[in-house]
């Protein structure tokens, strides 16, 4: 399959191409405007999540993303491309404005991503299993209708929970010889993505992940504050890690993450409680984060235990492009 931007099932007032570094704010409003729509704009893109993304290593904005706009210029769709590991764990990320729908805007924009995905796939290893995800709101009946005509199969489903904390929460109870140290960038910033990296690698989905790419997404952001990463350690061992954020107002839990040996001893329990604590006393009682709704570790039922409630869900979608052998970090799925 050849990425031919002229052969769209478009009508002739709307055009697909390139996205561009000007589109970013327009792809923002509408990554809003869609999730309003689906129910919950808090996971809609900012601009700079936008831009951000568009300077991801290994991401091109020439040949990774696309656009649809009117005539007089108004973008009401789009798409992006991201090689997530090894040329065959691919993921896409798309958007169709509401009041225009049923004009064949996804499905233009959905083969365009097949089609740069395939071009990817060439350059993965020839026994990998290829396959390409994209991720949705379960309410968007039309996209997923979409996606299930074209090939794709819903696989896992993801969370949004929140809390709302009307009063200060319990003080966390740490295990016996856990402590928590200020987080020193220079110092830790290594060790952090290196705990992370062995927390995550048997939760599904999880890829290897450059620390270039690491720093890019979590101590390179412009709003990153080192006061809301809350690191546990055991002597000279990080144990576990709650990496928080604002996000549009919101007290957000970006990660939690606890090492193998450390688990199931009320660690992840004392990192969250922390970590409500902290944005309590800042003021903050709307709390949320995402979560695999079958994360095998317990983490769902963790956060429900702390009171937490289901406020959206996702499905990702899924469509095998070759056949083959499961590269590491997806053997569990």
């Amino acid at each position: 399959m050849t990425l031919n931007l002229n052969e769209t099932r478009l009508p002739p007032a709307l055009t697909l191409r390139a996205a561009q570094w000007a589109d970013a704010d327009a792809v923002a409003k509408l990554t809003l405007d869609v999730c309003t729509a689906d129910g919950d704009p808090t996971v809609a893109n900012t601009p700079a999540d936008i831009k951000r993304f568009w300077k991801e290593p290994d991401f091109n904005l020439e040949t990774d993303a696309w656009v649809v706009e009117t005539a007089d210029g108004k973008i009401v769709g789009y798409e992006e491309f991201f090689n997530q590991h090894g040329s065959a764990a691919l993921e896409g990320d798309g958007y169709v404005h509401p009041e225009f729908q049923g004009l064949g805007i996804g499905t233009s924009l959905l083969h365009a991503l097949e089609a740069r995905a395939r071009q990817a796939m060439e350059q993965s290893a020839p026994d990998l299993r290829v396959f390409i995800r994209n991720g949705m709101s379960m309410t968007d009946m039309r996209a997923r209708e979409m996606h299930e005509t074209e090939g794709y199969r819903p696989i896992r489903f993801t969370w949004r929970m929140e809390i709302n904390l009307n009063e200060a929460p319990h003080p966390p109870e740490w295990p016996a010889g856990i402590e928590l140290r200020p987080f020193d960038m220079t110092a830790h910033d290594f060790a952090v993505y290196q705990a992370h990296e062995e927390a995550f690698r048997d939760h599904w989905g999880h890829t290897p992940n450059s620390f270039e790419r690491w720093q890019h997404n979590t101590t390179g952001r412009e709003d990153f504050d080192p006061t809301l990463w809350f690191i546990a350690w055991d002597g000279g061992e990080i144990t576990g890690y709650s990496l928080c954020r604002y996000r549009e107002g919101i007290g957000w839990v970006g990660t939690l993450g606890v090492r193998r040996p450390w688990r199931k001893k009320g660690l992840g329990l004392a990192l969250l409680q922390h970590a409500f604590g902290e944005f309590h006393r800042r003021g903050t009682k709307n709390i949320s984060l995402g979560v695999d709704a079958a994360n095998p570790t317990g983490a769902t039922r963790l956060y429900q235990r702390v009171g937490m409630k289901i406020a959206s869900e996702f499905v990702i979608y899924e469509k095998e492009l070759r056949p083959g052998r499961e590269m590491d970090g997806e053997e569990g799925e």
